[in-house]
């Protein structure tokens, strides 16, 4: 089951997490609509745990006819106040506000290991159309990297438990979409990257669920002695970050 108390501590960092975490490279859309088989111009498309509308403003840019889901108080006036013309309702991936059949593509950007599978599993198949897909997607880490693999371990040391995105959060529950009768899935991985100066990096850390429940003074002295190590790494005060997008798309016949 997800850890509540991590899922809703999203909600007191909202535009920290707006400001600081990573977006999702060109090819990630690309690949969706060579998945589903279908453009995203015109596509009706549900994206659930928006959040910020991160992946939200995406969809929109690329010609979805997109509608948020998010249950966060403080996520969802963080999406309004980013996104006033894009619609937002309430609701979460265990009971979705959504009319049945009413969706070509249902989209969990970093979101689907907070749902109970379940009950997501037979929510989403309940709201998609026939022919439609569901698209599941996280940024990993990129542990060939040798300096992201070391802050990754000192961030896992530090918290107690893996509060980096090291692979997808729970890749059982996604692995259960392809099992399902009428279903078919393919996984996909694509690398990028993104340069960003040294304090939007501590800050994105800083923005991860495990840091947010984390005691202030406990979270303030791992950045503080990140800080001091990427200085060395980095003494421009750039920090190249390198992602893994894992990806599956399942479609219905």
């Amino acid at each position: 089951m997800p850890d509540k108390s991590r899922a809703h501590s999203f909600n007191a960092a909202a535009a920290q997490y707006a400001a600081n975490r990573p977006s999702y490279p060109p090819a990630l859309l690309d690949t969706v609509e060579e998945l589903m088989g279908r453009p995203l111009p015109g596509a009706r498309v549900a994206d659930i745990g928006a959040g910020t509308g991160i992946a939200t403003a995406l969809l929109h840019e690329r010609g979805a006819d997109v509608i948020a889901v998010e249950p966060g108080d403080g996520m969802a006036a963080q999406f309004r106040r980013m996104l006033p013309d894009l619609p937002i309702v309430r609701g979460d991936g265990n009971a979705l506000p959504l009319a049945g059949a009413s969706c070509d593509l249902i989209t969990y950007a970093q979101s689907w290991h907070w749902t109970d599978t379940d009950r997501s599993v037979p929510e989403a198949l309940r709201v998609l159309r026939p022919g439609g897909a569901l698209a599941l997607w996280w940024n990993t880490t990129a542990f060939d990297v040798p300096w992201i693999a070391a802050q990754a371990e000192r961030i896992t040391t530090r918290c107690g438990a893996s509060s980096v995105p090291q692979a997808r959060p729970d890749d059982s529950s996604a692995v259960r979409l392809a099992g399902l009768s009428g279903l078919h899935s393919t996984r996909r991985q694509m690398r990028w990257s993104r340069a960003v100066p040294l304090d939007t990096h501590l800050a994105n850390i800083a923005s991860y669920s495990a840091f947010l429940v984390l005691g202030e003074a406990d979270a303030q002295a791992f950045l503080a002695d990140e800080r001091g190590r990427l200085r060395e790494i980095f003494p421009d005060g750039t920090v190249e970050e390198t992602y893994l997008v894992d990806l599956l798309v399942a479609t219905s016949s």
